[in-house]
């Protein structure tokens, strides 16, 4: 017997995650601009920039298929 597979978030939340994570992805994203345009090669840390960087890449990610769900394609 199969069972059905159904989404471990309610349909309905589907447009305020979009909404929430593309949001805390573009702020992150800018955050990360803005570091990188204000501090100097000598006094920069890698592990700053990567850690911003990747943390932004997976809400802008989250927030992309939130909006594809929203959007009615389901991926």
């Amino acid at each position: 017997m199969q069972t059905a597979v159904s989404s471990p978030v309610p349909v309905a939340w589907y447009p305020a995650l979009a909404v929430l994570t593309v949001a805390v992805g573009l702020m992150l994203t800018a955050s990360f601009f803005i570091y990188e345009a204000t501090s100097s090669t000598r006094s920069g840390s890698l592990a700053k920039e990567i850690t911003t960087a990747a943390v932004a890449s997976v809400f802008l990610g989250f927030g992309s298929l939130f909006v594809l769900l929203a959007s009615g394609v389901y991926v």
